[in-house]
C-alpha cells in the first residue's frame, strides 16, 4: 500500500515531464552514478532520424503511381507497396504484373513473420514501433493476398494451385496454436471444394464448411457445384476496412469501414442472370475471430510501459522521501540509488513504443462474390450491375463487356479444359 502523503506525490509525478525530475537527481548524484544514470539514459532514450522521401509525381493512375512510391518506399514498407499494386493491376487486367507483385509481397510477409524469433530480437522490438518493423499485415490482408493469387493461378488453367492459395488462406485465419477458431472465409472453402470437383474429386465437405461458416454469419449461402461450367465470374465492391490506434497508449489496433453503397451485383449474359451476392464481408472478417467481435492488442508492451512508469514514479518518490528525512551518507546513497533506478524506469517507459502499427492495405474491397455458368465457344456481351440497398441499380456503375470462350484445342482434348476466369470490380484503384 502507497503511504497517505506519498499517494499525492505520485499523482504529482506522473504528470511531470522527466527534465522536471533531472534536477533533483543530479544534486543527489556523485559524478560516477551521474555519468552511469546518464549512460543509461542515452541509451534507452536515443532516437534516430528519417531522411525525407522523394516527392512522387501523381498522374492518376493507381499502378504508375503506386509503382513510383514503391520505387522510393523504405525497404519495411516494400511488401504493403506491393500488394496495393497488385490490387490495382489485376483490376486493369494487366494481371503479369498483378502475379508479380502479388508473389513478391507474400514472400516478403512470410519472411517478416519468420523472423526475430531470438530473445535478443524480442527485447529490441520492445522499444521500436510497430510501423518501423517490415509489414507483413494482419491476417485478413495476408489472406486476400492469397485469395487473389489464387485467383490467378486459376486463370491460368491450374485450379490446383488455385486450391492450394485458397486453403492456405484458411489456415492463417486458423487459430492454429490452441485450435480454438476454424477459418471461416465461406468463399474460400466453397472454392476449394469447386476446384477440387473440376479436378474430379468430391468437395462435398468443403462446401459443406462453406454453408456451414454463411449460415453462423448470417450472410447468402452458396449455390451447389456445377461441373459444367467453364466462366467463373468473380466481383468485388465496397470500399475495405481501414486501421486506427486506440487505448492509452495507442497500443489496440482498431478497424472501421465506412458504409457501403454497394451491397449486391448481378451478371446477365446469354440469357443467364447470375445473382451476385456478398458472400464474404472483408470488413467482418478484419473484427472478428471466429465469430467473436475483437480488439487487436500489442502483445505485452502496453503493460510493460504502465509497470515501468509505475516503478519509476514510486522509486522517485521514494528517493525524495529519503533524502527529506536523512543528511548522512547513507541516506544520499539510498536516495540516490532509488533515484537512478526511478529515472531509468522513467526512461524505459518513454522508450516504450506502444503505438499500433496502422499501415493499411488500403484498397482492398469490402464485399467478395463469386458466380459460374456455362458458355458455348464464341463472344458473349455481357451486363454487370450493382446495386444498393433497396435492390436499386448504381446505373453510372454498370460494367459492360465481352466474355470471350475459346474454342477447344482438338490437341489437347485429354487434358482438362481451362475455365475462363473473370475478374471484375466496383473499385477504382
Amino acid at each position: 500500500m502507497h503511504d497517505a502523503k506519498a499517494a499525492p506525490l505520485l499523482g504529482v509525478f506522473a504528470l511531470r515531464p522527466l527534465s522536471s525530475v533531472l534536477p533533483f537527481v543530479h544534486r543527489l548524484s556523485s559524478p560516477s552514478a551521474s555519468t552511469a544514470v546518464l549512460v543509461a539514459a542515452l541509451a534507452l532514450a536515443g532516437c534516430t532520424t528519417t531522411p525525407p522521401r522523394p516527392v512522387v509525381p501523381f498522374t492518376g493512375d493507381p499502378v504508375i503511381d503506386g509503382n513510383a512510391q514503391l520505387a522510393v518506399a523504405p525497404e519495411r514498407d516494400k511488401a504493403l507497396w506491393e500488394y496495393r499494386v497488385g490490387a490495382a493491376a489485376l483490376r486493369q487486367g494487366n494481371f503479369d504484373e498483378a502475379k508479380t507483385k502479388l508473389d513478391n509481397a507474400l514472400g516478403r510477409s512470410a519472411a517478416a513473420l519468420s523472423a526475430g524469433g531470438t530473445d535478443a530480437e524480442r527485447s529490441r522490438r520492445m522499444f521500436g514501433r510497430e510501423d518501423i518493423k517490415p509489414f507483413a499485415g494482419e491476417p485478413y490482408e495476408r489472406i486476400m493476398g492469397h485469395y487473389y493469387r489464387g485467383l490467378l493461378y486459376w486463370r491460368d488453367g491450374e485450379p490446383d494451385n488455385a486450391r492450394a492459395l485458397f486453403r492456405s488462406g484458411q489456415f492463417i485465419d486458423s487459430d492454429t496454436e490452441n485450435k480454438t477458431y476454424a477459418g471461416d472465409w465461406i468463399l474460400l472453402d466453397y472454392l476449394d471444394g469447386f476446384a477440387t470437383r473440376k479436378l474430379s474429386g468430391d468437395g462435398s465437405d468443403a462446401l459443406a464448411r462453406a454453408r456451414a461458416s454463411a449460415a453462423a454469419q448470417e450472410r447468402p449461402s452458396p449455390p451447389d457445384y456445377d461441373p459444367a461450367a467453364n466462366v467463373l465470374v468473380f466481383v468485388e465492391f465496397g470500399p475495405g476496412p481501414r486501421k486506427y490506434s486506440s487505448g492509452q497508449y495507442g497500443e489496440l489496433l482498431k478497424f472501421t469501414a465506412e458504409k457501403s453503397n454497394v451491397v449486391s451485383a448481378r451478371l446477365a449474359v446469354a440469357n443467364h442472370s447470375i445473382p451476385l451476392p456478398p458472400y464474404d464481408d472483408v470488413a467482418w472478417q478484419a473484427t472478428t475471430r471466429g465469430g467473436r467481435v475483437m480488439d487487436h492488442i500489442l502483445g505485452n508492451k502496453a503493460v510493460f510501459k504502465q509497470r515501468s512508469d509505475t516503478i519509476g514514479d514510486v522509486a522517485l518518490v521514494g528517493a525524495m522521501g529519503t533524502a527529506s528525512m536523512g543528511t548522512g551518507k547513507d541516506s544520499t546513497n539510498v536516495a540516490l540509488g532509488l533515484a537512478a533506478v526511478g529515472l531509468i524506469s522513467k526512461i524505459t517507459s518513454a522508450a516504450t513504443q506502444t503505438d499500433a502499427d496502422t499501415r493499411s492495405w488500403h484498397n482492398l474491397p469490402r464485399y467478395l462474390s463469386f458466380g459460374a455458368v456455362q458458355l458455348p465457344p464464341g463472344d458473349h456481351p455481357a451486363v454487370l450491375e450493382f446495386f444498393n440497398a433497396r435492390g436499386r441499380p448504381h446505373p453510372h456503375r454498370t460494367q459492360t463487356f465481352v466474355i470471350h470462350v475459346p474454342a477447344p484445342d482438338l490437341a489437347s482434348a485429354a487434358d482438362l479444359p481451362t475455365d475462363v476466369v473473370i475478374i471484375r470490380s466496383d473499385l477504382d484503384n
